[in-house]
Formats: C-alpha cells, sequence, structure tokens
C-alpha cells in the first residue's frame, strides 16, 4: 500500500476544514502532516495485523504534539479523517479493520483530551 497518496488526501481533507493552519504552519505544516499521517497509517496498519500498539504509538504522538501546543481535538479529527480515507480508498477486509483501528484511536484522544481539559 502507497502511504503517501492516502496521507496527502488525508492533509488536504484536514485542511479543508482547519485553513487556519496554513497561517500558523505554512507549507511545512503540509510537509509534517504529510510525514505524521504516513505514520499513522503504517501504525493503524500494522495494528492489524497485530505487530503494532496503535494506542501506545498515538499516545506517544499526543504527547509530543501537545507539548508543541498542538490542540488534541485536531489530532482526533485527523484521525476520523485518516479512517474516512481508508474506507474510500482500500476495498479489502483489511481497510475496514484499519479504519476501525484509526477510529478507535480517536475515541482515544479525545477520552485524554478530556482528561486534560478537567
Amino acid at each position: 500500500m502507497d502511504l503517501i497518496p492516502l496521507a496527502e488526501e488525508i492533509c488536504r481533507r484536514y485542511r479543508d476544514e482547519f485553513p487556519d493552519e496554513a497561517e500558523r504552519y505554512g507549507d511545512a505544516g503540509i510537509a509534517w502532516c504529510v510525514h505524521d499521517n504516513q505514520h499513522l497509517l503504517f501504525w493503524g496498519a500494522g495494528a492489524v495485523d497485530g505487530g503494532v500498539d496503535l494506542d501506545r504509538q498515538v499516545d506517544w504522538l499526543a504527547t509530543v504534539l501537545e507539548a508543541r501546543d498542538f490542540p488534541l481535538d485536531r489530532l482526533a479529527r485527523n484521525l476520523d479523517l485518516g479512517a474516512e480515507v481508508i474506507l474510500e480508498q482500500l476495498e479489502s477486509g483489511h481497510g475496514g479493520r484499519m479504519a476501525a483501528a484509526l477510529a478507535a484511536a480517536a475515541t482515544s484522544v479525545r477520552l485524554r483530551a478530556s482528561s486534560a481539559s478537567s
């Protein structure tokens, strides 16, 4: 599976929803978005195969992004978008399982964000 076009599509949708990102991060933000989404997709595929603990990897990424003042609700939405893209572009059962794993990770991020703000 070629992760780059999938990651680029996630980032396109993300930027459509959050146009303020362009001003805050500039063109480098797009490159980081694609980079991070390639990792998320790789981890999602690995979770389906059983070789990767997606929750642990996403928790690590959330910690890094949170330290950089990146809003965790946006990470969660990004994971939702990843699940949508995978469902649309991968036809196999593997794609459905991967999308479910990404959606579950989004829920975990939202729980983390809500407990951090409490």
